[in-house]
């Protein structure tokens, strides 16, 4: 283990405190253990104000109008947009989406959210930014923790109750100023995981009958895991606890906002949906401050791919990948789940020969269903989910480098290259991939293959090899027999060759054999195909011979299914002469 020169001992892990030892959590018997989640909740990004609050260079009006349209193009119904309060920029751009309302800046079907704390002269300021916004959701937030309250604010519990009350009735009397508007509220008790929850149901009962919530106009109450600090269950234990206390349920839409800081930010919100939460709010592949808030889109794809509706359109993910890269000016990192480069790419042997069959039996069984292969139930190993769904192709699915075994060798050479390798042959031409991929240390590309494959199995068969046919001829007698005739180079030696059996390759093989150039040749396998891609009407074929007391295989390509076949024998007596 490396120690740190000037802490030689153990890490001090004593300095810090178990969740219980900082939160209490209710007794009760907590039912979200058993509940399923059958549908999606309300995805609220806030990416525009948490996210943007994060960035080194937050985003100007031309970059947040572009991530809002591609909030609104995927599917979002609430959008938090700003704090108009915190900074011009904010400011200004929820006044650009006021000013053209007219022109349908703000579908009729999507509520912008505000933000705001509970200070009267900053409420103001952002009911400012709200004239002419039909509809909006104004989000009020107050830090209740103890060690919020007695480090940063300075204030007990009742003084802290008096601000938010204040705060509210402030909001209530401004939004009823403004009759025309649609104005609905919401509270955030910023890190609630660390705060009393008889206080939390204190201050959010207080709010739902201060703003006189109703089945028909609710109040939204936010419990954020401002920075996570114990497993997932507990917090959905947290918010399942809230769930069945506070008052006036049916007015209350309760939403969560976890935040990333132990890396279970997904977990802990799927857990709090299970435990009685209605809304979601997180960004956009996890954007945040420190280690992010919540990532919506793994969250959405989570449901998707347990065949629940996710109420997003996702079916372009590098397009929604490429506007949020270019609005935050942060890489999406390769292994992102659903989103990275590599999530759905296997360079391991063993994960690209079961993807490679998966692939196979899913058409198979498509067609046998007669039905098209995007609609037939997926249910291919190591991919979760479909690609496709996603708009990516299968491409990247499988890629080959030093680690990938023949599953992978012979798909990419058979999607990319139409070349569908006999079972028993794949190891053989693996090993001659490995080889390469051994000494570069790189990855080999479909074309990398193909020209390994080229070099070492099609080649020696078209004349390069040691042993070739400078001419050749066929026919059959009346009783049936084959004759081939040929004449043979082997090295800069020529002579006539004739072997007769009951087929073309039997008779080759029986030239060659009399040649006494290689020694006996028997050919223990073929088979042939036409070519799926690449020229038109050319046929592949493959043949592992026995030459002596070694055996190898060998390949031809011709438009000719005959050449093609004394091709991949002359290939297969050439790489065994060789060896």
């Amino acid at each position: 283990m490396i120690r740190n020169p000037q802490r030689p001992g153990p890490m001090p892990y004593h300095r810090y405190r178990p969740f219980q030892d900082r939160v209490h959590v209710p007794e009760f018997d907590r039912r979200w253990p058993g509940a399923r989640l059958e549908r999606a909740p309300l995805w609220v990004p806030v990416d525009l104000r948490d996210g943007n609050q994060a960035l080194a260079e937050p985003m100007d009006t031309d970059r947040k109008q572009r991530f809002f349209e591609l909030l609104v193009r995927t599917g979002f119904k609430e959008i938090e947009v700003g704090y108009p309060s915190a900074s011009r920029a904010d400011f200004d751009f929820v006044r650009h989406l006021a000013d053209r309302v007219a022109s349908g800046a703000v579908p009729e079907d999507v509520t912008p959210v505000v933000f705001t704390p509970a200070r009267p002269d900053l409420i103001e300021r952002t009911f400012e930014s709200l004239d002419g916004l039909p509809r909006t959701v104004v989000h009020l937030y107050i830090a209740t923790s103890p060690v919020w309250r007695e480090t940063v604010l300075g204030r007990d519990r009742a003084e802290v109750r008096r601000t938010v009350q204040e705060a509210a009735t402030l909001m209530a009397r401004l939004a009823e100023a403004r009759p025309g508007a649609d104005i609905r509220f919401q509270f955030s008790p910023e890190t609630f995981n660390l705060t009393e929850p008889d206080f939390v149901l204190e201050l959010c009962d207080g709010l739902t009958e201060l703003w006189d919530a109703s089945p028909d106009r609710p109040v939204t109450h936010n419990l954020p895991a401002t920075v996570e600090i114990s497993t997932p269950n507990v917090y959905a234990d947290q918010i399942e606890y809230m769930h069945r206390h506070l008052a006036r349920r049916d007015s209350v839409i309760l939403s969560v906002h976890p935040h990333n800081d132990r890396g279970t930010g997904v977990a802990c919100a799927e857990l709090a949906v299970l435990a009685g939460a209605q809304r979601v709010e997180g960004c956009l592949f996890g954007n945040g401050e420190r280690t992010g808030n919540v990532d919506l889109v793994t969250l959405a794809l989570n449901l998707y791919a347990q065949g629940v509706d996710p109420m997003l359109d996702l079916s372009d993910i590098d397009a929604v990948r490429d506007v949020v890269e270019y609005c935050n000016r942060i890489p999406v990192h390769p292994r992102h789940p659903y989103v990275g480069d590599l999530v759905h790419t296997a360079f391991s042997g063993t994960h690209q020969d079961a993807i490679s069959k998966g692939l196979a039996r899913h058409a198979k069984d498509a067609a046998e269903a007669g039905i098209p292969p995007d609609l037939a139930p997926w249910n291919v190993p190591y991919l979760p989910l479909d690609p496709a769904d996603l708009g990516r192709g299968y491409e990247a699915v499988i890629r080959v480098n030093s680690q990938s075994g023949k599953g992978g060798v012979a798909h990419l050479l058979r999607t990319h290259h139409g070349l569908d390798l006999p079972e028993r042959m794949r190891p053989e031409v693996s090993r001659a991939v490995q080889a390469v991929t051994d000494d570069s240390g790189g990855e080999a590309t479909p074309d990398d293959l193909h020209a390994i494959f080229r070099a070492a199995y099609l080649e020696p068969g078209r004349g390069s090899g040691p042993v070739a046919l400078e001419s050749w001829s066929t026919d059959r007698d009346a009783a049936g027999e084959h004759r081939f005739t040929c004449v043979l180079r082997v090295g800069d030696r020529t002579a006539p060759a004739e072997g007769k059996g009951n087929g073309p390759l039997s008779a080759l093989a029986d030239a060659l054999t009399r040649a006494e150039v290689t020694g006996p040749v028997d050919v223990l396998d073929f088979s042939e195909h036409a070519v799926s891609t690449g020229s038109a009407g050319e046929a592949a074929a493959y043949a592992e011979c026995r030459v002596g007391d070694r055996s190898a295989w060998g390949a031809g390509l011709d438009t000719s299914v005959l050449t093609a076949s004394v091709q991949a024998v002359l290939s297969a007596v050439n790489r065994t002469y060789a060896a």
